[in-house]
């Protein structure tokens, strides 16, 4: 009798560490889980995050150049030039390569062809700026300009 006692407690005792490391092993299982949920989602965040500052500096790059070519525009037609056309054309220069840069984080951050595509077409646009041979064409470039830098923007912002 005393046997049967022993194994009956013995048994009993299996049966409790089993229960105990199987509900470890569930609560691991849950954390991990939550764990890698909350990785995936910061990595998400910081993504988005990083998203929203390439495209907001690309846009921002692209009115300076814009304004830039506009300003150099109006130096190199008017007479006298409101300022030296060589000195706002290197300046130009600078803001070109800022925007470039702006446009290859944006690039490098979007999953979206489509959207790369634009944002480059839309560097090409604004670098047309200066090529206006009259006012009107200018004018017209302007507004093209920056239509294009508004419906970016509004695309952009779907991929945040």
């Amino acid at each position: 009798m005393n046997n049967t006692r022993d194994v009956e407690t013995i048994i009993a005792s299996a049966i409790a560490v089993l229960g105990t490391l199987l509900g470890s092993g569930i609560t691991l299982a849950f954390q991990q889980r939550t764990t890698d949920r909350s990785h995936q989602l910061a990595r998400r965040e910081k993504l988005r995050q990083e998203r929203l500052d390439a495209y907001a500096a690309y846009a921002g790059a692209l009115l300076n150049y814009r304004r830039c070519l506009v300003h150099l525009w109006f130096c190199e037609h008017e007479q006298p030039p409101p300022e030296d056309p060589d000195a706002v054309r290197i300046r130009g220069y600078d803001l070109r390569s800022h925007a470039q840069e702006a446009l290859f984080r944006v690039q490098m951050l979007t999953d979206d062809q489509t959207l790369s595509r634009t944002a480059e077409a839309v560097l090409s646009d604004v670098t047309a700026l200066a090529k206006a041979e009259t006012r009107t064409r200018l004018d017209e470039r302007r507004v093209r300009t920056r239509d294009d830098i508004g419906r970016l923007v509004r695309d952009a912002k779907q991929h945040l």
